[in-house]
């Protein structure tokens, strides 16, 4: 996948995941959990961008692997709302299947850098 490809996918998740906060209950238990959603979903885009920009092939596999925690971190806080009934499994199915993609992109991409600087 080209770079701003993965990088408008890593944007949009991030944006994806601000409407799912925006639209939870204003209960303290949502408003927590959306917090932490809000943090680790838009943290995906802005490390893959740092990865781009990295100074060297370990410092892109290092913002690799921040992005691909983060991106897993949403996927347990969207996990955490489906099964506390703030959100239903139907309203976050295509946001966790976007956050796999990006999680396995990330993880060959990991792979991919460290292979060549083996070389």
């Amino acid at each position: 996948m080209a770079s701003d490809q993965y990088n408008k996918r890593t944007f949009e998740f991030g944006i994806r995941c601000v409407r799912l906060v925006e639209a939870l209950p204003k209960t303290m238990t949502a408003r927590t959990i959306g917090k932490q959603l809000l943090r680790a979903g838009t943290s995906v885009g802005a490390n893959y961008r740092a990865a781009v920009r990295g100074r060297s092939r370990g410092d892109f596999v290092s913002r690799m692997g921040i992005v691909e925690e983060e991106c897993d971190e949403s996927l347990h806080w969207i996990d955490v709302l489906v099964e506390l009934g703030l959100v239903s499994q139907k309203r976050v199915e295509e946001l966790r299947r976007e956050a796999d993609e990006i999680i396995a992109i990330a993880v060959s991409s990991i792979k991919t850098a460290r292979k060549n600087s083996q070389r």
